[in-house]
């Protein structure tokens, strides 16, 4: 492909990068996606998916298929890990405010499957890994890892919070929050007997949370400040499950169990980064034809709820911007050239 002249090209095949091509192919765009490993990076577990990802899934065309693999999420149950006593109990139906408001846990192998499912054969090029970028004239020159050189007249990161896009256009490292995350999804033989809520638990530093997917998986997070010896532990898998149990000793067993039957090689802390807003007010989302989205422009932490669902909403945003840009431009030439 060296030498060929791309109209688009996505840098990452996650949730933004997956959606913007959707978006601009459904919009009579064409796309190339770059992506660094060589399958879909199915990793991740769940993501909440609010209203407005409702909405931008419903626009690239797949949300009612999702929907049917999901349940929908009716309230919210916070708990203290401290006396064991419920502090709140807020149901969605109740609340007024709710009414016009969709939410769900979806497995994000299913919305990254989907989402490369409507997008046509060879749009996707794996093992293609961006080591650096170049200006020539008006367009971008991707550089690949395997020495291939791409010509672009559009340029966008969604390659997640160590972005080459996004150091290009000047973007420093996100920032440490001083916390750390361990998630995982657990399956059950049987139906779980849970109610669609969202439950939390709060107490000591630590944050827990859990609700299902669909009437067999259940989802669950662990946020805490880890200390220096936990920050050594964080290579082996099987004593950080060992410290996140302990940690979470006065869970109720329903919930609990579910930590327990989770594998082994899933318990992998992960620091929680995010980029400060002025980052966003005062530096270089875009720089000529080259912007990023998703992760690479605004990685925040997890207990917003919106990380996955703001990647969507660049993603349809973006190719509606882009399909609008680029016909304008094609009428702009064919009026010329009359």
């Amino acid at each position: 492909m060296e030498g060929t002249v791309q109209d688009v090209v996505i840098v990452g095949a996650g949730i933004a990068g997956l959606t913007t091509s959707l978006g601009l192919y459904r919009l009579g765009v064409p796309s190339l996606v770059l992506e660094s490993s060589d399958t879909l990076r199915i990793t991740g577990y769940a993501l909440m998916t609010w209203t407005n990802a409702w909405r931008a899934l419903d626009a690239v065309g797949i949300g009612d298929s999702l929907r049917q693999q999901h349940e929908q999420i009716y309230g919210i149950v916070t708990t203290s890990l401290i006396t064991g006593r419920q502090t709140s109990d807020m149901s969605f139906k109740a609340e007024a405010k709710f009414a016009n408001h969709e939410i769900r846990r979806v497995k994000r192998n299913l919305m990254l499957e989907a989402l490369a499912k409507e997008l046509p054969s060879g749009t996707i090029r794996y093992s293609s890994k961006v080591v650096s970028i170049e200006e020539s004239g008006f367009l971008k020159l991707v550089h690949l890892a395997d020495g291939t050189i791409l010509k672009t007249k559009v340029l966008i990161g969604c390659d997640g919070v160590n972005s080459v896009v996004g150091k290009w256009l000047g973007f420093k490292k996100p920032a440490f929050t001083g916390r750390s995350a361990i998630r995982g999804c657990s399956e059950s033989k049987s139906c779980h007997e849970f109610e669609p809520k969202f439950m939390q638990f709060f107490g000591n530093g630590v944050r827990y949370g859990a609700l299902p997917c669909d009437d067999k998986a259940v989802y669950w997070f662990f946020t805490w400040t880890p200390t220096s010896q936990e920050k050594e532990q964080e290579d082996n898998p099987s004593k950080m499950k060992q410290m996140v149990l302990r940690k979470l000793e006065k869970l109720p067993y329903q919930v609990k169990v579910y930590i327990e039957n989770s594998e082994v090689d899933g318990f992998i802390s992960a620091p929680i980064r995010y980029r400060r807003p002025w980052e966003l007010l005062w530096g270089n989302i875009s720089k000529g034809n080259v912007c990023v989205a998703g992760d690479a422009l605004h990685p925040m932490t997890p207990d917003l709820g919106q990380g996955g669902c703001t990647a969507l909403e660049d993603g349809v945003t973006l190719a509606r911007c882009l399909a609008e840009a680029l016909s304008g431009k094609a009428k702009g030439r064919n009026r010329r050239e009359r």
